[in-house]
């Protein structure tokens, strides 16, 4: 294996990180945009990763043939730190305008989703599962990382990666339903009775409605009065 790569980006060669982020740039956008749902917070996570490979370079061991799991161990690090800091800020983003939503979210997740709901469903439901289960999702179905990188990203077995595999889409098929499921009886709680439909609207039928009778038992008072 010629590990020359490697080499250069642990001795700081400029030209190999070049090379380096040439080559995996794109890669870890795709990744931190579809796991944060935010094209801007991605950019970030790309200039750290990579601000972070450069400090790390002496760490990168000859393995692999390629350094992308090294790179992707970084961008997982890095997204997990992106994500504690939106934590703390929780109440101040509230009142900034909402970010648009990455359109394919999940789309291997419950068959190449086309409506919003269930798309919204879906990211509700990954956001549910552990965070060793997420990640390995993140990193071999929409990364496309093999189960021998996915270990090097994440520093777990082999072994471990596939049942965490395993176990995280038969999970997250029955996560996105149940988030389905309750946001279609929330969405149907929140209507107000002007939202209800033609056939959810109660109306006098016939001579027997409540209005109708409401009449009848004022006239039947009047006659009572006046006998």
């Amino acid at each position: 294996m010629d590990y020359s790569l490697h080499a250069r980006i642990r001795a700081g060669d400029p030209e190999a990180f070049r090379e380096l982020f040439r080559a995996h740039a794109q890669l870890v956008f795709r990744h931190a945009v579809r796991v944060s749902g935010d094209r801007s917070t991605a950019e970030d996570v790309v200039s750290l990763t990579f601000l972070e490979a450069w400090r790390l370079r002496a760490k990168l061991r000859d393995e692999g043939e390629t350094p992308r799991p090294w790179v992707m161990g970084i961008a997982v690090n890095v997204l997990r730190n992106t994500a504690r800091a939106a934590r703390r800020h929780a109440v101040a983003l509230t009142r900034l305008p909402a970010k648009d939503a990455v359109p394919d979210f999940v789309d291997e997740l419950v068959g190449r989703m086309a409506d919003a709901e269930e798309l919204a469903a879906a990211g509700r439901a990954l956001r549910r599962l552990r965070r060793g289960e997420r990640d390995v999702f993140t990193l071999c179905v929409w990364s496309g990382l093999s189960y021998t990188e996915a270990a090097q990203a994440l520093g777990v077995p082999v072994g471990t990666v596939r049942s965490r595999l395993s176990r995280t889409r038969t999970r997250l098929r029955a996560l996105a339903a149940e988030e389905l499921a309750a946001g279609r009886r929330g969405s149907r709680d929140r209507r107000g009775p002007h939202e209800k439909g033609p056939h959810e609207r109660m109306e006098p039928v016939g001579g027997s409605g409540q209005e109708q009778g409401g009449r009848t038992r004022a006239a039947r008072s009047g006659e009572e009065t006046d006998r």
